[in-house]
């Protein structure tokens, strides 16, 4: 981790509080980014904002956490949540946002 300067990465879903919802580890890489001083981005499109306000890991739907498996809750999850505070910036076909201007934009798009 020394030797990069950022870390950027996709998101399947950016929730109303700014965090991202992203396959599993990316909550590891933004934590290791964090400690280690390094600006954490990720890139999404606007259509992927959604109006949850999940507070941790197990705010998360089941039915969407689990959707890669058969088995359900005992199996291993296939998404995590990063919180907002771990993110530098956000990307987006919006323009770049800081975590707490999302659900100002999300306002905008459903209302």
């Amino acid at each position: 981790m020394e030797k990069i300067d950022l870390v950027v990465v996709g998101a399947e879903g950016v929730v109303e509080s700014g965090g991202i919802i992203n396959k599993v580890g990316t909550y590891q890489l933004a934590v290791l980014a964090k400690a280690m001083n390094k600006p954490f981005y990720a890139v999404a499109e606007s259509f992927k904002f959604v109006r949850v306000y999940p507070l941790n890991q197990e705010d998360l739907p089941n039915d969407e956490k689990y959707k890669d498996s058969t088995s359900g809750p005992d199996d291993h999850p296939a998404i995590d949540y990063t919180p907002p505070q771990y993110i530098t910036l956000l990307f987006t076909d919006l323009g770049v946002l800081t975590p707490s201007a999302v659900s100002d934009e999300l306002i905008k798009l459903y209302y």
